[in-house]
Formats: structure tokens, C-alpha cells, sequence
């Protein structure tokens, strides 16, 4: 597949950043993204249609620096985040 991004996360208050790149390894329109981090750890999220809407399921292999419920509250506020963005754009 190919393509290579690389984003700066910052806090909104600017006490803390971390740069986020890696290569996408699969897309398929609407329904599923895949993409390697910088360090080989594997992301996959799936759009899945449903009444409500669409639902965005996301997977990651964690790292060993921070606790895992630590990482899965970091992957919430992102997708959070990326739902109040979406809501703001359809309303």
C-alpha cells in the first residue's frame, strides 16, 4: 500500500507532545483503515454502518511505556475528539 504521514500531538495547554508517523498498510473507502506506526505497532480501525449511524471501532497493539488502560484512555480522547469534529461538520 505505501504513504507515510507524521503528525505533532500537542496538549491543548502545550505541557505535553509526541510525534505520531508510521506508513498505511491497507485502505479500504469506508470501511477499514490500517496503518503501521513508527515503531511497528499495528492500528486498525472499521467503519461499520449502523441505524444509529456509523460506528468506529478501533484496535492497537500497545506500547510498554505506559500502563494499557493508560494508552486506551489516550486512543478515547482521540476518537472523542474525532466524533465532535464529524458532528460539528454534519450539523
Amino acid at each position: 500500500m505505501g504513504g507515510s504521514f507524521n503528525y505533532r500531538m500537542e496538549a491543548k495547554d502545550g505541557s505535553f507532545g509526541f510525534d505520531f508517523s508510521g506508513s498505511f498498510v491497507a485502505i479500504k473507502p469506508y470501511q477499514t483503515l490500517s496503518y503501521q506506526l513508527g515503531d511497528g505497532r499495528q492500528v486498525d480501525i472499521e467503519f461499520i454502518n449502523t441505524p444509529e449511524g456509523v460506528k468506529v471501532t478501533e484496535s492497537f497493539d500497545a506500547e510498554d511505556e505506559n500502563s494499557a488502560e493508560m494508552q486506551r484512555q489516550g486512543w478515547l480522547g482521540i476518537l472523542h475528539n474525532f466524533r465532535r469534529h464529524v458532528e460539528r461538520q454534519t450539523s
